[in-house]
């Protein structure tokens, strides 16, 4: 075996010493850039106001959602009972009537004779009556005296019930007359505000011709359809939130008051009808209203159902907490379609800040800052940040 020179051990020695440098450099790189990527992944992201919302404890409700349009609960349409000219009307559209209220008079020339016509027959019928049966009541003493015979007094008792007849048909024809009469003044049958009148003075009139239309306020009625898979969520006295177009940002709030106990065989809809009182009368029959039948009410910690990523095996959300992003299971309750929010039962807790929209996509891990708006001098005292 041949000895190395010790050049040879020189040259391999300055080998290995290049070769101990290159590694380390390349090492070191390595390592910078490991440092580099994982300070990029810890870059902190700065998310807006408008992407965050905090969890907190409130009522959130859930049922079928309904529209319909809004109409007064109690409406009368008044008709001329009579023919005639009309003489004078007492109230204009949108006018408050009373009970009673004289709205308008109708011709009663022709109608007045009539009735004392029917009135003088009455008195005519009466007297003849009345002759008639003293007539019979005399008879009755002769027979029973012996002065006449039995078939003597027939004549009297049928003369007796005829006269009787006769006054009931009179009293019958002056009812008829005394009712026309009285047709001739209209009058509102309750409380309430005229909404529609059609007719002026001096227009002829023709029995069934609408004269006046009353409505009562009061008490408005939204009339809706639910699918009748949902039937099992509606019964009589379940409150309904709904809001009106002409009231933005405001609820009302009525109840279930009847449910139609059958189905419509082409849409299988269901008709319910709901009673909304109105005593301040912001309410107009004809207003477009959407709402929401509060099958179930419960109280507990809400927060906006776009905040829920249901795309896993078990929800979660995006929530903040010591500055960074982490992500949560949880376990969610009802829903609320109309105001967008959903119960959650477990997971995180009132206070707790979550991620929303584009914020969710933010990695676990990942420093985040909040960027609230710039306080005015109005509301600077209760702005803060987390």
């Amino acid at each position: 075996m041949k000895r190395l020179s010790s050049k040879t051990w020189k040259i391999g020695g300055g080998v290995l010493v290049v070769l101990l440098v290159l590694f380390a450099i390349l090492s070191r790189s390595k390592g910078d850039n490991a440092s580099a990527a994982e300070t990029s992944k810890l870059e902190s992201v700065t998310v807006g106001s408008e992407n965050i919302a905090v969890a907190t404890t409130g009522s959130i409700m859930s049922g079928p959602t309904i529209s319909g349009t809004l109409e007064p609960e109690r409406e009368a349409v008044l008709r001329a009972q009579v023919q005639g000219s009309v003489l004078q009307t007492y109230a204009d559209q949108g006018q408050a009537v009373s009970a009673g209220t004289v709205l308008a008079r109708i011709d009663a020339t022709g109608i007045q004779d009539a009735y004392n016509s029917a009135r003088a027959g009455v008195v005519a019928a009466r007297n003849a009556a009345d002759i008639a049966t003293r007539n019979q009541a005399r008879n009755e003493k002769l027979l029973a005296a012996g002065a006449i015979a039995e078939r003597d007094i027939e004549e009297s008792r049928r003369a007796a019930i005829a006269a009787q007849a006769a006054l009931e048909d009179a009293n019958s024809r002056l009812a008829t007359a005394d009712k026309q009469f009285r047709s001739t003044t209209v009058t509102s049958p309750f409380g309430g505000i005229v909404s529609e009148r059609p007719v002026s003075p001096g227009d002829i009139v023709q029995p069934g011709t609408a004269l006046f239309t009353v409505v009562d306020p009061s008490s408005m009625r939204l009339e809706a359809s639910v699918p009748a898979e949902q039937l099992s969520l509606i019964r009589v006295g379940v409150p309904v939130v709904f809001t009106v177009s002409g009231y933005p940002g405001r609820d009302f709030v009525g109840h279930i008051v009847r449910v139609n106990p059958t189905a419509d065989p082409t849409t299988r809809q269901v008709r319910i009808y709901v009673s909304i009182p109105n005593a301040g009368r912001a309410l107009v029959g004809g207003l477009f209203a959407t709402g929401r039948i509060s099958s179930a009410t419960k109280t507990g910690l809400v927060i906006p159902a776009s905040a829920v990523d249901v795309r896993g095996t078990s929800p979660s959300v995006m929530r903040v907490r010591g500055g960074k992003a982490e992500k949560v299971q949880v376990q969610v309750g009802i829903t609320d379609k109309t105001s967008e929010t959903i119960e959650v039962l477990s997971g995180i807790q009132a206070g707790d800040t979550l991620l929303l929209g584009a914020a969710q996509g933010i990695t676990p891990g990942t420093p985040v800052k909040v960027s609230l708006p710039a306080a005015t001098p109005a509301t600077a005292s209760s702005t803060g940040g987390l």
